[in-house]
């Protein structure tokens, strides 16, 4: 009775779970979630779809055939559900985020390809398995706790793995609190692992059969509840915080944007600045422009910046005043007034000179050219 309790519980909760679950893959793989996350999710429903299928299994062998529970066929069947599942759970394992240092199985798992753990995984289990079914099933001395020996160890490793990822996962998120559930998983599961391997005439001489039934019972529920529990709380306390990260990086981009828009907006003022310098430079190149137009020369200091430009610094003063028939006193008394009326001083005073009435088209007044 207690073993139909048990597969019926089992498999009502997990097929119910495995479909929860498979609709929640087929929403992530929408929305375009990580390859890692979709595959976690597929692994995790696969290994919570085969407990269902193997409690139904078992349900309708001993409710609807009427074997034993204990009939070896039914324990061959419980070791292969078992063993499948931890093969499922292992792979579900990398999914598992945290920034903390990786288990040495999940290390092993990523090593390898899906197909190629999965081969390793049943080519190795395989060749145990027939060894101990060809040692155990027409030996009627070989108890099923023998059986369950070609699951124990992989159970072992997984219940191990799976407290360390899981801790270090929910340390990642800060959820320190699930780290009690975690253990309680793992308890469960080597409790599970115990009532499996220690054989019930043995275990009655210690405690009352039908407490150690039950106690089997409760335990290998128990801990289906939790591990499924532990494992929607781990998914959605990602999904939460994938979210949180993914909002705060938007709020990063955009504060990364408004910082590059800040110092574009500072260049173009500075850039405004220089243009402003650059027309403030050339105003005050026209207005001396202009004040240079507002000079009026008169027809001989004309002639004399004419002659000028037209010998530029060839000939001297006294020479160009000469061949204007002027005295030189003239001619520097006619020079004095025009450098002091264009404000020229210094040094390079007939360049400035030349220059001006080039610039201004003085060449034009001049008198001996035609004579040069």
């Amino acid at each position: 009775m207690l073993s139909i309790i048990e597969y019926t519980v089992t498999a009502i909760v997990c097929l119910i779970s495995a479909i929860i679950i498979q609709r929640i893959f087929i929403k992530e793989r929408k929305e375009g979630s990580g390859e890692n996350t979709i595959k976690g999710i597929m692994w995790f429903g696969l290994a919570i779809l085969v407990w269902g299928l193997g409690a139904v299994l078992n349900l309708i062998l001993v409710f609807g055939f009427g074997w034993d529970p204990s009939n070896k066929i039914i324990i061959y069947l419980g070791v292969l559900v078992s063993l499948t599942n931890s093969l499922f759970i292992l792979l579900s394992l990398p999914s598992i985020e945290h920034n903390k240092r990786r288990g040495i199985v999940v290390r092993l798992v990523q090593k390898f390809s899906t197909k190629d753990f999965v081969g390793v995984y049943f080519g190795v289990l395989s060749m145990i398995a027939f060894v101990f079914l060809a040692t155990s099933i027409n030996n009627i001395e070989i108890s099923n706790s023998f059986i369950w020996l070609i699951d124990i160890p992989i159970s072992v490793v997984v219940a191990f793995s799976l407290l360390y990822e899981l801790n270090k996962a929910f340390s990642t998120r800060k959820m320190r609190f699930m780290y009690l559930p975690t253990l309680v998983l793992f308890v469960l599961i080597i409790i599970a692992v115990t009532h499996r391997i220690i054989p019930q005439d043995r275990a009655i001489q210690l405690v009352d059969q039908e407490f150690w039934s039950i106690a089997g019972s409760i335990t290998a529920i128990s801990f289906k509840f939790l591990f499924i529990l532990l494992f929607s709380i781990l998914l959605y306390s990602w999904k939460f915080l994938s979210e949180k990260e993914q909002q705060q990086g938007l709020a990063d981009k955009l504060a990364t944007e408004n910082l590059k828009f800040k110092k574009k907006l500072e260049q173009q003022e500075l850039a405004n600045e220089s243009h402003l310098d650059t027309i403030k430079s050339m105003k005050n190149e026209l207005i001396v422009l202009r004040e240079a137009a507002k000079i009026e020369l008169s027809d001989r200091q004309k002639e004399v910046l004419g002659n000028l430009a037209y010998y530029g610094t060839n000939k001297s003063y006294p020479e160009i005043a000469e061949l204007m028939n002027i005295s030189n006193d003239g001619f520097q008394t006619h020079i004095h007034q025009i450098k002091k009326l264009l404000n020229i001083s210094g040094k390079g005073g007939k360049e400035q000179l030349i220059e001006y009435a080039k610039k201004n088209n003085l060449l034009q007044y001049s008198s001996i050219k035609d004579n040069a």
